[in-house]
């Protein structure tokens, strides 16, 4: 007959690992399913700002980090191309610059330590749903939940088992990350503008910078390397010029990713799964673990209602509510970034009046 859990989730990054320990904190039996031998990583911008390190405070995950793993940052800079900028200031605390492989490791120490069931290195092949109970298949075996979560990521494959994705955006963007030894030069999160393309850098250690670059594939049709990039941005070139690298280079893409709904009976989607438009407001990891916690303290009632598609309506608003708000700031910024003569004036206008620039900011990313 196989193991029986209330809650089961697919994908071992943040999101999941957050969802997975609320709902064990709220009295639920919890596996989590992750296909990598550990947890994982992947392209990912690294910054969390202030509504994200809330929620890994009440998580505890921030007792797992060292000085190594992790770099405060005051807000975010803008860089264009003649040299002009713009600053933003988060409010007091600020954000976080986390290594992503440190995050997640710090994550399932809080999820092993709440009682969550994590199986690694194990692949979910499909599930099924009868009778109010939903069968996960993973090879031959076979684990029943009252719900299961999804959340395993942008090109998430439990979404399209359940019949929640929709097209993809024809505009497609990609990004790509990669670290490089060296102390971080500021506590800014760093945003360097040139046309069709940017580059984002975060302190993300005592010793590290994480550079992540976003493109829109008419812009760099063909392959691409970190090297070939830095190309694109002389300043930037010349700050990392000498620098050992510190990971592996990871691409992403395309980053567009839409949904029909974020909940189906016996499923909800969380983090990247429940849809995407763009890393370029870097509130990704943010918005998960907000909506994860969100779920967290949500689930118990709709399992009590049978996990249906209506006993889950009120995660399904919660999330649309945020994702509304974060998806509404991307397009803008997507506008500004697809028209560089309109941005070069607002970012030259932001930069003459910085208290502007704060409480947007403030507004946006708090």
């Amino acid at each position: 007959m196989g193991d029986r859990f209330d809650v089961a989730v697919v994908g071992g990054g943040p999101a999941g690992l957050a969802a997975a320990t609320f709902a064990s904190r709220a009295g639920l039996s919890t596996v989590l399913f992750e296909r990598k031998s550990g947890p994982p990583d992947k392209a990912c911008g690294e910054g969390v700002m202030p509504a994200g390190v809330r929620v890994l405070e009440a998580l505890g995950a921030t007792a797992h980090l060292t000085p190594a793993d992790w770099h405060a940052f005051v807000g975010i800079r803008y860089l264009q191309e003649d040299g002009s900028c713009a600053e933003g200031r988060l409010p007091a605390g600020g954000g976080r610059g986390i290594r992503r492989t440190a995050l997640v490791s710090a994550l399932a120490r809080c999820a092993a330590e709440s009682g969550v069931e994590l199986r690694f290195d194990c692949c979910v092949d499909g599930f099924s749903r009868s009778d109010g109970v939903t069968t996960i298949r993973t090879g031959p075996a076979e684990t029943r939940a009252r719900v299961l979560v999804a959340a395993d990521g942008l090109l998430s494959q439990m979404r399209r088992l359940a019949g929640l994705e929709r097209p993809a955006a024809r505009r497609q963007r990609f990004g790509l990350r990669q670290h490089f030894q060296l102390r971080p030069w500021s506590d800014w999160v760093e945003v360097h503008l040139r046309e069709g393309m940017e580059a984002f850098v975060t302190p993300a250690g005592e010793s590290r910078v994480g550079v992540a670059f976003l493109w829109e594939r008419s812009a760099l049709p063909g392959p691409a390397s970190v090297e070939d990039f830095l190309h694109h941005f002389p300043a930037l070139e010349a700050r990392l010029a000498g620098a050992p690298i510190d990971s592996r280079p990871r691409g992403a893409g395309p980053l567009a990713q839409s949904t029909r709904a974020r909940t189906a009976d016996g499923v909800v989607l969380v983090g990247d799964a429940g849809g995407y438009v763009d890393a370029i407001t870097g509130e990704g990891v943010s918005l998960a673990l907000t909506c994860a916690q969100a779920l967290g303290t949500m689930l118990p009632a709709a399992l009590g209602d049978g996990a249906t598609r209506q006993a889950l309506r009120s995660y399904e608003r919660f999330h649309a509510r945020e994702f509304r708000r974060y998806a509404l700031v991307c397009r803008v910024l997507l506008t500004l970034a697809r028209r560089p003569h309109i941005r070069r004036r607002v970012v030259r206008f932001l930069g003459r009046h910085p208290s502007l620039f704060d409480r947007l900011v403030a507004a946006v990313l708090a």
